[in-house]
């Protein structure tokens, strides 16, 4: 690891009130070179340059951190209370890996309907040590009706890109009553957001809040939205594979 890439990660996770260890840091590391050096034979990620890879993929994964309450961040650091997240459309283990590493108490599912990049976590899994985390291939559509994974879940994210009300559609039926979804959003999609409201309550769901900010360092704006899972999703939802994309909820 490059003194250069401890200090930049530290300072800005830093600007967003988190505290590294050594051990973290080392990690971060870890997946930066896996994903670096498996990029070279499958697309993972545009970005890979150092800097870019720390703020647009690391500190941006961290910064759901400026829309929860501290309430919710003390469960989520606290081993006695099993926070179970699950990240859909994960990728290349955006956000939910680096959210893994950083808040080892969670359990932590990886989510993915390409199975060649949930190879390549389950590597990265594997090589970093990090115990409670499970990779899940499929569609979400499917899987969103599968007892075994249907509101099962405290907290869903996404970085997926998809318009709210189909984002919602994939993920709230994970989402346990009085659990949230978290979207990593622009911070230009308010009039998207403010579309997919109809939707949202449909599937059992309320908007909480809305958070616009910078990423340290940069001048890259984020919108972060939460939406609180205030009764069950109709078993209508989710709709077969394929629906929410072409036809939105409206």
């Amino acid at each position: 690891m490059t003194g250069n890439f401890a200090v930049k990660v530290r300072k800005r996770a830093g600007d967003l009130a988190i505290d590294l260890t050594d051990e973290q840091l080392l990690q971060l590391n870890g997946y930066y070179e896996m994903l670096v050096e498996k990029n070279k034979v499958m697309n993972l990620t545009a970005i890979t340059e150092e800097d870019d890879v720390i703020t647009k993929h690391i500190i941006d994964s961290l910064s759901i951190v400026k829309a929860l309450d501290k309430e919710l961040i003390s469960r989520i650091k606290d081993t006695k209370n099993h926070v179970r997240l699950i990240d859909i459309g994960t990728g290349a283990g955006l956000p939910g890996l680096i959210l893994k590493i950083v808040f080892p108490a969670m359990d932590v599912t990886l989510f993915d309907s390409l199975k060649k990049r949930l190879v390549f976590l389950d590597e990265v899994i594997e090589e970093l040590s990090l115990k409670g985390t499970a990779t899940v291939h499929g569609r979400a559509e499917d899987y969103g009706r599968n007892p075994e994974y249907r509101e099962k879940y405290d907290i869903a994210v996404s970085r997926a890109v998809a318009n709210m009300s189909s984002l919602s559609e994939y993920c709230l039926p994970f989402v346990k009553k009085n659990g949230l979804f978290a979207a990593y959003k622009s911070a230009d999609s308010h009039d998207e957001i403010a579309a997919a409201k109809g939707a949202i309550t449909k599937l059992g769901g309320k908007t909480e809040g809305e958070t616009v900010f910078t990423l340290p360092d940069s001048d890259i704006e984020r919108r972060m939205v939460l939406v609180r899972k205030i009764k069950n999703t109709p078993s209508l939802y989710p709709r077969k594979a394929g629906v929410p994309s072409k036809d939105p909820l409206k």
